[in-house]
């Protein structure tokens, strides 16, 4: 089972026309087009019933001490933990793939509803969802895809790790505004196959 992209290479640099957030010499940080990358999947095992596709960054700070202030970067010894971006279930289990801005182009302010899918597939929420909380103009549940945003002084470049997994259920057993989380718990013991594409993104102009 492969998982494959145009708009980037494996351990290659996701470009900015992916990212919620793009690097701006005067603010630090500017939204950006957040698009979905153009991903395409193949070899799907025969027995496979459905697939699965997450999105989690996991690189996140697992402090927000340092987080976005001037004067100060956060380490990269600091500790890490997982930040879901896009999660997605009920793919049927045939070769094919989704195109680029096919399920995400641009932010929507409260997030997305009911993006866009292949056919039959339902789409959970991600961590803006909770990020986002508190925020008047902003917070509401974000479904579907939002991408890259780290710190912009972050000393690492975060890795994005597009994962896919072949179940041998047709119909995960998730309902509702269901996060990555839900979905990794529920689909335990019914993977069959699994495969991963990583990419790198950074804010901080001294790493990338």
């Amino acid at each position: 089972m492969q998982l494959t992209s145009k708009t980037f290479d494996h351990n290659g640099w996701i470009p900015e026309k992916c990212a919620f957030g793009i690097k701006d010499d005067e603010t630090r940080m500017a939204l950006g087009e957040n698009k979905n990358p153009e991903l395409t999947w193949s070899n799907i095992p025969d027995e496979a019933q459905s697939l699965v596709l997450i999105c989690v960054d996991t690189d996140v700070p697992s402090s927000l001490e340092n987080f976005n202030k001037e004067g100060r970067t956060i380490s990269a010894n600091l500790p890490r933990v997982d930040f879901m971006h896009w999660v997605m279930v009920d793919i049927e289990a045939v070769d094919g793939g989704v195109e680029e801005a096919e399920c995400s182009d641009g932010i929507t302010p409260k997030g997305k509803q009911n993006p866009n899918g292949p056919p039959g597939s339902r789409q959970g929420i991600n961590g803006y969802t909770n990020f986002m909380a508190g925020d008047p103009e902003m917070e509401g549940n974000y479904f579907g895809y939002e991408g890259p945003c780290p710190p912009w002084n972050d000393e690492i470049p975060h890795h994005y790790r597009f994962k896919l997994f072949a179940c041998d259920i047709e119909r995960c057993p998730v309902d509702g505004a269901f996060t990555g989380s839900d979905v990794l718990k529920a689909i335990e013991g019914h993977v069959i196959a699994e495969t991963e594409l990583t990419g790198l993104y950074s804010l901080n102009p001294d790493v990338g």
